[in-house]
């Protein structure tokens, strides 16, 4: 997945990339004349400073970064890599809540994909090395995120509802500047909820049923993220079928999904 002939790991990530912080918490401030960030939205610059998680191949964290360093293309090229979540929220009647992502967004603006997806950031309560410590993290991420992106109450997912199916490790550019290197988390959720959606995060928001998610992406009008083409393109429409019975012989996969 990376274009580097050296393994990114906890005693040379320094080195490769001095603007990791071997640390999980730390400040990493965008400058305010960032040329990188230039005539983008203001949110979402200052949103550039969250810390993300630095892994190694397997998942371990090694550091945190800001979100911008992470997302660059030049260090994705380099092996730079951080820890995400999926979030797929099904309702009572088994239908998938999609949100389409907002024009402001850096990175992959205007697309369609699941719920939600972000990143469990270099805090105490979201990091973790071992996987049960790290899925409470991502658990507790979902959380704050769904809350943030699309006004669902905390209240309405309550952390021991989400299912902790798997994780993927997959690479994307967004463009020639920008994209995704990640291990990611996939967690399902099933809940009624309310929700108003952010409209700096969040264009627009839908419940679909699989036939109507499968008609969305035959319509060439319509742009998915990357991660989202490749969980349905691989394993959704099977935890789909199994939502209400048989859903668990799918959770807590210890294996790494390499895409």
């Amino acid at each position: 997945m990376s274009t580097t002939t050296e393994t990114i790991t906890a005693e040379n990530v320094i080195r490769l990339f001095p603007d990791v912080n071997p640390a999980l918490a730390g400040v990493h401030k965008v400058p305010g004349d960032d040329r990188d960030l230039a005539g983008y939205d203001e949110e979402q610059i200052r949103l550039m400073d969250e810390v993300c998680i630095v892994l190694d191949v397997n998942d371990v964290p090694i550091g945190s970064a800001s979100k911008k360093v992470c997302h660059l293309m030049k260090n994705i090229n380099e092996g730079l890599l951080h820890r995400a979540f999926s979030v797929f929220l099904f309702d009572s009647n088994n239908r998938l809540l999609l949100q389409q992502r907002a024009s402001e967004k850096i990175t992959f603006p205007d697309m369609w994909t699941n719920t939600c997806c972000s990143h469990p950031l270099g805090i105490p309560g979201e990091t973790g090395s071992e996987l049960s410590e790290a899925v409470q993290g991502v658990r507790r991420a979902a959380q704050r995120k769904l809350d943030q992106e699309l006004g669902i109450p905390a209240k309405q997912v309550p952390l021991d509802k989400f299912q902790f199916l798997t994780r993927i490790h997959y690479m994307a550019p967004s463009d020639g500047k920008w994209g995704e290197h990640e291990i990611d988390y996939i967690l399902i959720i099933k809940a009624d909820v309310d929700h108003k959606a952010n409209p700096n995060e969040v264009r627009d928001a839908k419940y679909v049923k699989q036939d109507e998610l499968k008609t969305m992406f035959q319509d060439d009008g319509l742009k998915f993220t990357p991660w989202f083409k490749l969980i349905c393109n691989t394993m959704l429409f099977e935890w789909w079928d199994h939502l209400d019975s048989g859903l668990d012989k799918y959770t807590n996969e210890t294996q790494i999904r390499r895409m």
